[in-house]
């Protein structure tokens, strides 16, 4: 089966009405395309997540936003809504905040990419560790381990000294290695540097200026927030949790609204509704793919689970344990969210592979929506060699965004 992609895009714009600025109307009854609904109800029905909630576009609009399925498994459980249901992004803190508060810095003139981070660091130095540059934790190549030894500390002031400590695992710039430390570090250089804390630099030179209203670290007030094993407002990295609940690896919360208006901003080269956030210049640094084949701070797509097989050679983006993504792709304009807590009680045998089919087919959608292309029906690869077991609850129903 084929939808045309005037059809396609008729369903999509069923979901709400979009002003310029990618701003949902007031109407709330909406809802899925039928191909998207495929997708994700494949998804639950298999038992990967209980709910998604779902965004992509161009840098110009959201074609689609919504939620499906509930914040939990259990039949009373709140109904997910893209902009109503906030979640753990694990590892996109890393680019969604981290990466993005050295870009500011960069932008300010106050750090250059190739410093020491000694230097604005002292705490950082000895061991091995003085000739490692902020490109090198950006690159995740400085030598650190993947992941600092926090079970000692009783504070989060004794896990920043601890991580500060982390011994190296090889030479900086030897090899490759993905690392949690070096983000945190990233985030305490940032937070040294503007002389304010982590948190506050975030939400006030990015989330608030681009109205991203229910981001933010250690959620309290407004929107629900789907909870993983720990509970709602607990994030579930247990290094994040020891220090504080704030650090540059993981802690962030948000919603598939938000991120839909961070990403535009991105493609838009750093601007967005006249509010300008990085230089053009900085985020195509960024984001362009170094030597190793990565971008600074982010991944690349290299095609199947993660990010489809239809984003382009420039693609870029991240995963976060949890089950969310985000991936945009600057030469054909578009972007893809994915959000989940695939980690609260899974009901399938390998939940992380439902999760992944049900991410490539979402951004192989994306692409073809953006391209005014021909949509082609979604190849389900869940549905082939995975053993998945159905846990008995009722198939739930798609909600609005």
């Amino acid at each position: 089966m084929r939808v045309p992609v005037s059809a396609a895009i008729a369903l999509l714009t069923t979901l709400a009405p979009l002003d310029g600025r990618g701003q949902a109307a007031a109407s709330d009854a909406v809802e899925y395309p039928d191909i998207v609904h495929r997708v994700l109800t494949r998804g639950i029905e298999a038992g990967g997540f209980p709910g998604a909630a779902v965004a992509f576009g161009t840098r110009d609009s959201v074609l689609l936003l919504g939620g499906a399925g509930r914040a939990a498994w259990h039949a009373d459980a709140r109904r997910v809504s893209a902009r109503g249901m906030r979640y753990d992004l694990a590892s996109l803190t890393k680019v969604v905040a981290t990466t993005s508060a050295v870009m500011l810095l960069v932008d300010d003139g106050r750090i250059s990419l190739d410093d020491r981070v000694a230097r604005h660091l002292p705490e950082f130095g000895g061991g091995g560790r003085d000739a490692i540059t902020i490109r090198d934790l950006l690159m995740h190549r400085a030598g650190l381990p993947a992941g600092p030894r926090l079970g000692g500390a009783d504070t989060p002031a004794q896990a920043r000294r601890a991580v500060l400590r982390t011994p190296l695992a090889y030479r900086p710039r030897a090899r490759t290695l993905y690392s949690d430390v070096g983000p945190i570090v990233l985030a305490l250089l940032a937070e040294r540097v503007a002389g304010e804390p982590f948190d506050r630099l975030v939400q006030r030179r990015i989330f608030q200026p681009l109205r991203m209203g229910t981001t933010g670290f250690r959620p309290t007030a407004g929107p629900a927030v789907a909870p993983t094993a720990l509970g709602e407002a607990a994030v579930h990295d247990p290094n994040a949790r020891r220090l504080g609940g704030v650090a540059g690896h993981a802690g962030l919360f948000s919603t598939a609204a938000d991120l839909a208006r961070f990403a535009r901003m991105l493609l838009r080269g750093g601007e967005l509704d006249g509010v300008r956030i990085f230089r053009e210049e900085t985020v195509a640094s960024f984001t362009s793919r170094q030597a190793d084949g990565r971008p600074l701070g982010w991944d690349s797509c290299v095609g199947g689970g993660r990010c489809g097989l239809r984003m382009s050679d420039v693609a870029f983006g991240h995963t976060g344990f949890t089950g969310t993504s985000l991936w945009l792709d600057p030469e054909q304009g578009v972007f893809v969210i994915v959000l989940t807590n695939a980690v609260l009680a899974p009901h399938a045998y390998d939940p992380m592979a439902v999760l992944a089919d049900v991410r490539a087919d979402v951004a192989d959608l994306a692409v073809c929506a953006a391209a005014g292309s021909d949509v082609p029906s979604p190849r389900l690869r869940s549905e082939i060699g995975i053993n998945w077991f159905h846990a008995g609850a009722a198939p739930v129903a798609l909600s609005g965004n």
